[in-house]
C-alpha cells in the first residue's frame, strides 16, 4: 500500500516538474497560494519522501507473475 501510495506521489511530482519546465506554471504553489505557503512546503516534503522510498523499489525482488496454464 505504501508502494502505490508513494508512486502515486511521485507521479504528482513529476507531473508538476514538467508542468514548471514546460509551462514556467507550478500547479501546487497555485492550488495552496505560493511556494512559501504551508501546505504547498508539506506537499513538496511529502513528494520528495515519496521520492527516496521509490529508491527502495528498485531493490525489491521481483515478484513473479502466476501463468494461467
Amino acid at each position: 500500500m505504501l508502494d502505490r501510495i508513494s508512486l502515486i506521489l511521485v507521479i504528482i511530482g513529476s507531473l508538476n516538474w514538467g508542468s514548471i519546465g514546460l509551462f514556467r506554471f507550478d500547479p501546487v504553489a497555485w492550488i495552496c497560494g505560493g511556494q512559501d505557503s504551508l501546505w504547498a512546503r508539506i506537499i513538496y516534503t511529502l513528494v520528495a519522501l515519496a521520492g527516496i522510498w521509490c529508491i527502495s523499489l528498485l531493490f525489491h525482488p521481483r515478484e513473479r507473475e502466476s501463468s494461467m496454464e
